[in-house]
């Protein structure tokens, strides 16, 4: 016979069937197991009480989602302009505001993080004491492979300040103080510092990049020692093998702490010795330096460290001693030698060279294409390439054909897959078997098809977004990235003026009809990013509105450009704007989506564009302009862009327009600045690379009216683009880095079972 219900479980039942109706209990329990298994990821082995409570929810919940959804139909939400009056002006990105359905909490795995105290020296060892503590609750993101049956996991981390944050304060009566305090602790995650190109030596940065570094070496360490190359008496025999199973790569300076923080865990908790810390460290780590602008390198101030990270900084210290004293002793009396290579820098006040503890404490340094990579070892960080030659390598960059062929361009995907199969889509080499069709004038109709259609698409999408009309048989001429002057978005621009001033000239010679789409965003800190953004939409505004110009030339501005956009655009470009400055682009990977894409590229002799051109042939490429040895000799000559404005009429004519308030009337010195900044601070020399981009143009604008000429080309690219795989870098990272072989993870998805989840989630 039943036990009884008492009033509480039948007062339970009422509400639950109040929600869901009596007759889908069934479809509750259904639904409480499937929460826990999918969406709690834990079985009956090892939920708690809580874990059953959230899954009753989630349960629950499912069932209110319908009226939830009727009831919030009348709220409407438009995404706001970037850009007013011509302007960038930056909106807050809340995009965890309505949560994030990939990602799952982990409580359980809550870590310290440990921030200023001081550093007591003992008989037992060195202690880090007094210190403000802040926790770090890890999210999972589950990161699926490509048909390989693997999903790896994503961890990422979230500040939270303890429950006891400054309880003395609050039990004093200083409520407000205790509840700023937490808000600060919890600031650390809050707040993204938007720079990427400009290094800015705030505490709250530094506390973030540290923050990570700890949370997640904590957590590697847990990991390590759980596991059966972990789990032995001695901690010394242990962690010997810990390189073999553990690879760190540091993406640019921003996690360079890690170093002194693994060496921190090792030598202070761990008990290991100095040497063999040092050894397990280098082994594990490896440094991707990811720019060879000055001003982008991190320098910390030691003063700042030593007040928010005391031990780390005595570590750095230690460390930098026993590199100093290793080059001293293979280059004697060489002082000058010493002040180079050293970590500290005593210029302007001390200062911690964060890359040079990178390339110290690394057992493995690389760029990211062939002619950055070449850079760094021969001028950025030539001392230490000297000394040890075999530590540098290339990894060029890639992307994923996935996102950027199947999923943002499916008819070019299609028309490829029927001509050489779909294996490309996992192997992107087999794209030189297309090189066999480059005569089939069938095919090369349509792939320029294909390019219409997405045109057309965009066009349509521009008409409807931005009120703007646009001829969708005009050349789509399109420069997406960041917006940064070693970028040239102002070289662009001043052949936009130059067009346009040719077309007023003489409005019935023949033109070959261009929209020129320019899109990217300048860090809110950057004014002369801010200003060259401003100028592009004040050209925009005349031109757009010229009717002695019409369809013959249109300007836009890409408003809030991001990937969603980039999806867009991309497949619809016909030629794309690669022009840094030859020497200043590590890399670009906009450069290999639009090659992927079938646009062919205007650019220079930088970054990747360098093995685009080994790979297509320089004669399928517009390149234009100085070469890194050009720039070279043109600093020791010496720059001077008035000697350019001078010799080139179109040139001086722009300049003057910009200068005078031709393009802001309403504010005749609007420009000022930046035409300042053209003559007499322009590192990245604008002008001394006009006159070659200015022909270069004319040769696009020539084969763009020859299609089969054109669509030629095109295709001689796409061919080409195979080498520009994720998947290629990714692999040649495994086997020249990290040491690692492809695991083949072989599981029958038909077999899967609640019981092998559970299994599974049980470890």
């Amino acid at each position: 016979m039943a036990k009884p219900l008492t009033d509480q479980e039948k007062r339970r039942q009422i509400s639950i069937r109040g929600i869901v109706g009596v007759e889908n209990v069934a479809e509750l329990k259904k639904g409480f197991n499937r929460h826990l298994h999918f969406t709690l990821i834990k079985d009956r082995n090892v939920a708690t009480p809580r874990d059953y409570f959230f899954a009753l929810a989630h349960t629950v919940r499912d069932h209110l989602v319908g009226r939830w959804i009727r009831t919030q139909q009348h709220y409407y939400e438009k995404c706001p302009k970037k850009i007013r009056d011509g302007w960038q002006v930056e909106e807050a990105d809340d995009w965890l505001r309505h949560g994030n359905p990939w990602e799952k909490a982990r409580p359980e795995f809550m870590l310290p993080v440990h921030f200023y105290g001081k550093v007591e020296h003992t008989n037992t060892g060195t202690r880090w004491t007094d210190t403000q503590v802040v926790l770090a609750l890890p999210y999972d993101t589950p990161v699926p492979g490509y048909m390989n049956n693997t999903v790896n996991t994503m961890r990422l981390w979230s500040a939270r300040a303890p429950n006891d944050f400054n309880l003395r304060d609050f039990n004093i009566g200083d409520y407000i103080q205790a509840v700023l305090d937490r808000n600060l602790a919890e600031n650390i995650s809050r707040v993204l510092y938007p720079n990427d190109n400009f290094f800015e030596g705030k505490e709250l940065r530094l506390k973030q990049e540290y923050f990570v570094v700890a949370a997640t070496l904590q957590d590697v360490i847990r990991r390590f020692k759980a596991s059966k190359f972990g789990s032995t008496d001695s901690a010394k025999t242990a962690f010997d093998a810990f390189p073999d199973q553990v690879a760190i790569q540091l993406n640019d300076t921003h996690p360079a702490l890690a170093i002194p923080e693994l060496m921190r865990i090792f030598v202070d908790i761990e008990k290991l010795p100095w040497s063999k810390a040092w050894e397990i460290t280098q082994k594990t780590f490896a440094y991707t330096n990811h720019t060879v602008l000055p001003e982008a390198l991190e320098r910390w101030s030691v003063e700042l460290v030593e007040n928010l990270l005391p031990r780390h900084l005595q570590i750095i210290y230690e460390i930098n001693q026993k590199h100093l004293d290793r080059i001293a002793a293979l280059f004697p009396k060489d002082v000058d030698r010493l002040r180079r290579m050293s970590l500290i820098e005593e210029e302007g006040g001390k200062r911690i060279n964060m890359a040079h503890l990178c390339i110290v404490g690394s057992h493995a340094v690389n760029g990211v294409a062939k002619i950055h990579s070449d850079i760094v070892k021969t001028q950025v960080f030539k001392d230490f390439s000297e000394l040890e030659p075999d530590k540098f390598q290339n990894k060029t960059n890639g992307i994923t054909p996935r996102r950027w062929l199947l999923l943002c361009n499916p008819g070019l995907a299609e028309l490829i897959a029927e001509k050489i199969g779909e294996d490309y889509v996992k192997d992107l080499s087999q794209l030189t078997k297309l090189q066999g069709f480059l005569d089939d004038d069938v095919f090369l109709r349509e792939i320029a098809n294909v390019k219409q259609e997405n045109k057309l698409k965009f066009s349509q999408f521009l008409e409807k977004e931005y009120e703007v009309k646009i001829n969708p048989s005009s050349m789509f001429d399109v420069h997406v990235k960041r917006i940064h002057e070693y970028k040239r978005q102002l070289l662009n621009c001043l052949h936009v003026v130059t067009m346009y001033n040719r077309i007023k000239k003489d409005p019935r010679k023949l033109f070959v009809p261009r929209t020129v789409i320019i899109g990217g965003k300048a860090a809110p800190g950057y004014h002369m990013a801010k200003m060259i953004i401003k100028l592009i939409t004040s050209v925009a505004d005349v031109v757009n509105n010229d009717p002695v110009v019409g369809s013959k030339l249109k300007v836009i501005f890409l408003e809030n450009y991001r990937v969603s956009l980039a999806e867009k655009v991309i497949p619809a470009t016909d030629l794309s704007e690669q022009i840094s400055t030859a020497g200043t682009e590590a890399s670009g990977t906009g450069n290999m989506k639009f090659m992927l894409n079938g646009a062919l590229t205007i650019g220079t002799m930088d970054g990747a564009n360098v093995e685009m051109v080994e790979e297509a042939g320089e004669e399928n490429l517009f390149i234009f302009g100085m070469r890194v040895d050009d720039v070279a000799a043109l600093d020791k000559k010496g720059y001077e862009a008035k000697e350019y404005y001078e010799a080139l009429p179109e040139l001086k004519l722009a300049i003057d327009q910009i200068d005078n308030g031709f393009f802001s009337p309403k504010q005749p010195d609007l420009f000022k600045d930046l035409v300042n900044m053209l003559f007499y601070n322009d590192r990245f020399k604008v002008f001394a690379d006009y006159e070659a981009y200015v022909k270069c143009q004319e040769k696009a604008s020539q084969l763009y009216m020859n299609p089969k000429a054109w669509n030629t080309m095109v295709l001689k690219n796409i061919a080409a683009a195979g080498k520009f795989s994720s998947d290629r870098t990714i692999k040649e990272y495994a086997r020249d880095i990290w040491n690692m072989e492809p695991s083949d993870l072989k599981i029958s998805l038909s077999n899967e079972s609640s019981n092998g989840v559970n299994k599974a989630n049980g470890k």
